[in-house]
């Protein structure tokens, strides 16, 4: 995969990687926000029938009545932008290489609640005592049996 120096130019912006880390899941009127991180390649389809390739540093998932946006900078056109996840037809993990065409909403919602559950699980090992803490979340600890 070519090397994209626009890419390792906006992860050093402060204020980028300020605003990464103090984003968390919210809920915004009718609209459930998750934190969602991945650089992804779009095929996207807009309103208006046209075709177009979008690549995305993607911030969050938007979860809202009738319609499920993905949002983050778009990086050719630079702005902060949001795209609906029934009108993108392939998305690719440029970290991973991974590719999706198929249930592309179903993948970026595990891939946010994956999310929370890691970012949950850092902060009870963060806050709680290691005598409290589930025994598979202490150093060297097994997980239980179900």
């Amino acid at each position: 995969m070519p090397v994209d120096h626009r890419d390792a130019i906006h992860e050093r912006r402060p204020a980028f990687t300020e605003r990464q880390s103090a984003f968390v899941e919210r809920q915004d009127g009718a609209w459930r926000v998750l934190p969602i991180e991945g650089r992804f390649e779009l095929v996207y389809e807009d309103g208006n029938g046209a075709w177009s390739v979008r690549r995305l540093q993607a911030r969050e998932l938007k979860i809202g009545p009738g319609r499920v946006l993905v949002c983050g900078t778009d990086r050719d056109r630079d702005g902060y932008r949001g795209f609906r996840a029934d009108r993108i037809h392939r998305l690719t993990d440029r970290d991973t290489g991974e590719q999706v065409e198929h249930n592309i909403l179903d993948w970026l919602t595990r891939r946010a609640e994956a999310a929370r559950r890691a970012r949950a699980a850092a902060l009870r090992r963060k806050t709680l005592p290691e005598a409290a803490r589930p025994k598979a979340d202490r150093p060297g600890g097994k997980a239980r049996a179900a």
